[in-house]
């Protein structure tokens, strides 16, 4: 028996071979446009839509399938006596396989030359009606989206089977398909911060082998078009990311991502545990292993310039997990290649103003969006509330320091130079023990006498500062607001303390 497929597609790879294949299986074969016309150039018989409804193309094309011939062809139930009685008395005949892909929305979005009209003259209209009311009838249907299920529709219709699993395994993948279309479209066209229906899609980059833990499975899903400035880079050597290195170097690439002067940035545990500036990426890596030579082992480390031959050397000498960087010389890339496990990625940082706007959590029942906290203070953001003035040198260290506490996990507090981080204390439940574990890992190392002190939030008692004036820190940097800030300032009076203060707060939970 003679069966009908349906194929107009936008991407013609392996069309042409596909559609003899049909034709050995007895299938006539209907198509319209640029895909009829590559048919018919193969040397293939085709059927033109407009000889199936008997009615031409109109509005430059934009009407040519939305037809009760195609759709009646395809939405008949094949087991319903009255359907097929319809279809009879109509003079319309089943189409028993649709093959489509869709006009290349997100590949015109992508070019930055696109026009708003340009975008939407590639939304298809008569592709996703075709594919859903194909898929819809699954039972009776077989609808393609994807040109690598092309082998296996073959196989399928060879073996002669009526596999229903195969059939609804294929329409759900055209509604995830079409869903996704739609998502992608509507993204584009919302001007809305945060539209009523937030409708976001997401492609699978690779599944992973394991989560957080070895025993929850997990997989890396991906933008479709990813921001400018993403982790979503080119690994040049190593093993494949795992769950956690994905979250530790997004991290790691963000933070890095906003500071002008060369800097290395040492990640742990979503925590920042050694951050180095300096005149060049060498200088940076030397202040940021110094910050904490324990906790680096085993890290994450991410660099804003090209990695040298000689950083490259002091890198190899610890055991670092992911080197992310927008370059590598090639003896850089010799020296660090000889570990085979260290994963190098090569990540654009020349888009560092272009990060993605908003930054998503999820939580049970839904998902929480907010703007991402790309912020700086600058000096002069800096409002001096104590008698004593901070000198030249301490506005550097404060400016460092608050660039660096706005990465780390509240309640949050550090203790830097100007140049490098020397104690972080991170994700407590008061801010007094995180300043107590910042001072404590911070008074040991070399630079502890030139140390002041961030904090990414106010202090709520005048305990904090007491303590770090106690251990001889002579300069603090926190956003105000508290009820008790006359006490903090006071303590810091008492002690002769410069302290600054922000206006604003940089919780990171």
């Amino acid at each position: 028996m003679t069966k009908r497929a349906l194929l107009s597609v936008s991407d013609k790879t392996g069309l042409l071979e596909f559609a003899r294949q049909l034709i050995a299986l007895d299938f006539e074969i209907i198509s319209t446009g640029g895909t009829k016309k590559a048919l018919e150039d193969g040397g293939l018989n085709v059927i033109g839509v407009e000889d199936i409804t008997g009615f031409p193309e109109m509005l430059d094309g934009r009407v040519k399938t939305l037809h009760p011939k195609i759709h009646g062809g395809l939405l008949a139930k094949r087991h319903n006596s009255a359907h097929m009685a319809q279809l009879e008395e109509a003079g319309i005949s089943p189409i028993d396989l649709v093959v489509v892909n869709l006009y290349p929305f997100k590949e015109t979005i992508e070019k930055p030359e696109t026009t708003e009209a340009d975008a939407i003259e590639q939304i298809d209209i008569g592709g996703p009606s075709m594919l859903r009311a194909a898929a819809k009838n699954f039972a009776d249907v077989l609808s393609v989206v994807d040109t690598a299920d092309y082998e296996r529709v073959i196989s399928f219709l060879e073996a002669g089977q009526e596999d229903f699993t195969f059939r609804k395994e294929l329409a759900t993948k055209v509604f995830q398909h079409t869903a996704a279309y739609d998502a992608l479209i509507a993204n584009y066209l919302t001007t809305e911060e945060f539209p009523e229906k937030l409708t976001l899609t997401y492609e699978k980059q690779q599944s992973l082998r394991y989560g957080e833990n070895s025993h929850q499975a997990a997989a890396f899903y991906r933008n479709p078009i990813p921001a400018k400035l993403s982790i979503i880079t080119k690994q040049l050597h190593g093993k494949e990311l795992s769950f956690n290195n994905l979250k530790d170097a997004n991290a790691a690439l963000n933070m890095v991502s906003e500071f002008e002067e060369s800097c290395v940035v040492a990640m742990k545990h979503m925590n920042p545990c050694g951050v180095g500036i300096a005149d060049n990426i060498e200088q940076a890596w030397d202040e940021a292993y110094e910050s904490d030579p324990m906790s680096i082992f085993g890290g994450i480390v991410a660099v804003n310039r090209e990695i040298d031959a000689a950083t490259a050397q002091k890198m190899h000498e610890i055991f670092l997990e992911i080197v992310i960087a927008p370059s590598f010389s090639a003896e850089a890339l010799e020296i660090l290649g000889k570990k085979k496990n260290i994963r190098l990625l090569q990540a654009d940082l020349s888009h560092r103003d272009e990060a993605e706007r908003f930054e998503t959590v999820t939580v049970s029942g839904g998902l929480l969006v907010q703007e991402s906290d790309r912020q700086v203070e600058a000096v002069s953001d800096f409002k001096v509330v104590t008698k004593t003035q901070p000198t030249a040198e301490q506005l550097k260290a404060l400016q460092f320091g608050q660039h660096v506490v706005k990465f780390v996990k509240s309640n949050a507090v550090v203790v830097t130079t100007a140049t490098k981080t020397l104690g972080v204390g991170m994700g407590q439940p008061n801010r007094i023990d995180s300043t107590k574990i910042a001072i404590q890992k911070a008074m040991p190392k070399e630079g502890y006498e030139h140390a002041i002190l961030a904090s990414d939030a106010f202090f709520p008692m005048d305990d904090c500062v007491e303590y770090a004036a106690q251990h001889n820190i002579k300069a603090i940097v926190q956003p105000g607001g508290s009820i008790r800030d006359k006490d903090s300032i006071a303590m810091a009076d008492k002690y002769g303390i410069a302290m600054v203060t922000t206006g604003v707060r940089h919780f990171r939970h």
